[in-house]
């Protein structure tokens, strides 16, 4: 996710590090590089060209600080320009019907079906609310039967009439299910085209006119770039929208869509989504976009994954074993497992400050923790428990077993230890350290 833009950033900046005072001639310099580096991220010419001289109109306005040099000046506008060119601060969504009606409309192909779904897990999840998602695609032959899937999936109910062509009289009779039934929330998919025409505006804004929705949302797909933004644009002119949902983020996109939708339709992004998985949907935060694109890493959204995950008992007991040197290899795989749940992998150590160039060209995917399971999954119930009884035979069958060498598990088994004696450590002496980490992280707030 923005690599290439971050890469072409950072060279930008150091055309100014190291030089004692911001000048005309420097700043010029170095922001000729970050327009380059925007329109090469498929942001608009003269959105490019606005954007570098607020920037520069700014850091010349700025006294610098003998604490502070010229290159984290120029950063530091840097980031307050991106953030507010995306939005700022982000916006939630409208949930005050009763039940609260969502709309999604897109292009086919944006990734509608997917994100109502995602939108449904999203509600019922991080917002306790009972959802119905509604198969209102009609047209596309396996909308319904892909929405039922998904849904099956994340345990929410999916209304649909297979047989009715009428997408206006579906979506009516599935809200008066909802209030019948006692859903909270309402879901609706619709119909997309390949391209903008008349018959797919005017459905959509008779669904709009029927259901009086508190949320309308865009649905577009980041990797088209500047066509994203246009289609944006023409349908808010139609639609008049709330918000805009950016799919397959995650992909080899240079986004420009990202950084100049809010620009040009006036209307926030609210979500993006990051995966295939119905969990890979993440709330847009245009402070956290700015400073994971600068290489800041975004702190404040791994804490957030952690805590989704974070069981205050479990951490209370695990404490306890650390305490006493109990950890072993069955707390060390649920650990794993927790840190899976939070995401790809590779997605999470960029959110840490610094490492996102570090890890640029790891080859980091969900699979990285695979030897590692395969290697505890190949030890006896007594192994896991009692890591100390682990010697020279045990570990070649613990290797055979695992489809690796020995090598690898002597590795692993040291790793382990050094582990315990950092995690002993950090108990000695002190009072639930580490139960109260993630309870102090709590107060994280940006």
């Amino acid at each position: 996710m923005f690599d290439n833009l971050s890469d072409r950033l950072d060279k930008a900046f150091k055309v100014i590090k190291g030089q004692g005072h911001i000048t005309e001639v420097n700043v010029a310099e170095s922001l000729k590089d970050v327009r380059r580096a925007l329109v090469d991220a498929d942001v608009n010419y003269k959105i490019a060209k606005s954007f570098t001289e607020k920037v520069k109109e700014k850091a010349l306005g700025r006294d610098v600080l003998k604490a502070v040099s010229p290159g984290q000046l120029m950063v530091k506008v840097v980031h307050e320009e991106l953030s507010e060119l995306m939005g700022s601060t982000h916006e939630e969504l409208n949930l005050k019907g009763s039940p609260a009606i969502i709309l999604v409309a897109g292009l086919q192909g944006s990734g509608k079906t997917t994100f109502s779904a995602k939108l449904a897990n999203y509600l019922k999840g991080k917002k306790n609310k009972k959802v119905l998602l509604v198969a209102g695609d009609i047209y596309r032959p396996a909308a319904i039967d892909q929405l039922k899937v998904l849904g099956d999936q994340i345990d929410v109910e999916v209304y649909s009439e297979p047989e009715v062509k009428d997408p206006v009289g579906i979506a009516k009779r599935a809200v008066r299910h909802a209030r019948d039934m006692g859903h909270q929330a309402v879901v609706v998919d619709t119909a997309g085209r390949l391209a903008i025409d008349e018959e797919m505006m005017n459905e959509i804004a008779s669904l709009k006119k029927a259901l009086n929705p508190q949320e309308t949302l865009f649905v577009v797909d980041a990797m088209t770039g500047q066509d994203a933004v246009n289609t944006a644009k023409a349908f808010n002119e139609r639609l008049d929208y709330d918000g805009v949902v950016l799919t397959k983020l995650d992909g080899d996109t240079r986004g420009g869509a990202a950084l100049t939708i809010r620009r040009v339709v006036d209307k926030p992004i609210k979500f993006v989504g990051v995966g295939e998985k119905v969990d890979a949907l993440d709330v847009f935060h245009p402070r956290r976009m700015a400073d994971r694109i600068l290489g800041m890493g975004d702190i404040v959204s791994l804490v957030e994954k952690a805590q989704e995950q974070y069981d205050e008992d479990q951490a209370v007991k695990l404490q306890r074993k650390i305490a006493k040197n109990q950890f072993n290899f069955n707390d060390f795989l649920s650990q794993l497992q927790q840190i899976k749940k939070m995401g790809n992998v590779k997605d999470l150590m960029g959110m840490i400050p610094g490492m996102g160039k570090a890890i640029k060209d790891a080859d980091l995917d969900d699979d990285a923790f695979k030897s590692i399971e395969a290697i505890i999954h190949s030890m006896t119930p007594e192994e896991r428990e009692t890591p100390s009884v682990l010697n020279g035979s045990r570990r070649k069958r613990i290797a055979n077993g695992a489809g690796t060498d020995i090598t690898e598990v002597n590795k692993l088994i040291k790793q382990f230890e050094d582990m315990r004696k950092m995690m002993r450590m950090m108990t000695k002496g002190g009072k639930g350290k580490m139960a109260n980490m993630m309870q102090n992280l709590k107060g994280v707030r940006r």
